[in-house]
């Protein structure tokens, strides 16, 4: 294999990746989470959390396939398929939940450097699960970096995978998936962040609005969900 072929492998890669990141059931997974988030910094790691967990089982799969030529059957894939419908039901859901729960917005002041700013965060309820990494709406969450791993195996991702059997040489067979990664990263980051600024105007001064928004996300995921599991039933 040449430099120049090697190359346009990982650039293509990159491409794909790119692609791979605004799928209709990433970006409505993504969305029930990003459209928590007043913010559009917030909205943007939980892109990267999501893509972090979608590499990492990529890789893992990646691994499996090139060093112990694993191969991902046809119906391992429906049931995977399958599970992803199920996780976006859950997701909306749980979003609708928080909703009808008592999960409201109020603007947070602070005091930075004799300025005062006020920030917009929302609130789940009375009980609140996530580990807040900052003030400025940047949470450390679990969810985004499941639902990636998930996603990693499932769909495009799963066919993705057996490109690495055409691909001769291991190192560069599995630089491909990071580089697809990579590429599914920055995509979602950009989707999460175009999803989050609709969050972040409506949090400030249109508190009904961000409720409809985030609702709409919440609703999007249930119906897609379905879609989903009724498309592979019975397995």
């Amino acid at each position: 294999m040449t430099e120049v072929s090697t190359l346009s492998i990982l650039a293509l890669g990159f491409l794909l990746g790119l692609r791979h990141a605004v799928e209709a059931d990433h970006v409505a997974a993504v969305s029930t989470i990003a459209s928590e988030s007043p913010s559009i910094l917030g909205s943007s790691f939980v892109g990267a959390l999501w893509g972090i967990g979608h590499t990492l089982s990529l890789l893992i799969a990646g691994a499996a396939i090139v060093l112990f030529h694993f191969e991902i059957s046809a119906r391992m894939s429906l049931v995977l398929e399958f599970v992803v419908g199920l996780m976006l039901i859950a997701l909306g859901l749980n979003a609708l939940r928080k909703l009808l729960h008592g999960g409201h917005l109020h603007m947070h002041v602070h005091q930075h450097g004799g300025r005062a700013h006020a920030h917009p965060h929302f609130h789940g309820g009375a009980h609140e699960t996530d580990v807040q990494g900052s003030h400025h709406g940047v949470k450390l969450q679990r969810r985004p970096i499941v639902i990636g791993m998930i996603h990693g195996l499932a769909g495009s991702g799963a066919l993705m995978l057996l490109v690495l059997s055409t691909i001769q040489q291991p190192f560069v067979a599995l630089l491909y998936v990071l580089i697809f990664g990579i590429g599914s990263t920055g995509g979602m980051m950009i989707m999460s962040a175009l999803i989050g600024l609709p969050a972040k105007l409506t949090a400030q001064r249109f508190a009904r609005a961000n409720v409809i928004l985030r609702g709409v996300a919440a609703g999007c995921s249930i119906a897609l969900g379905m879609f989903i599991t009724v498309r592979n039933w019975p397995l």
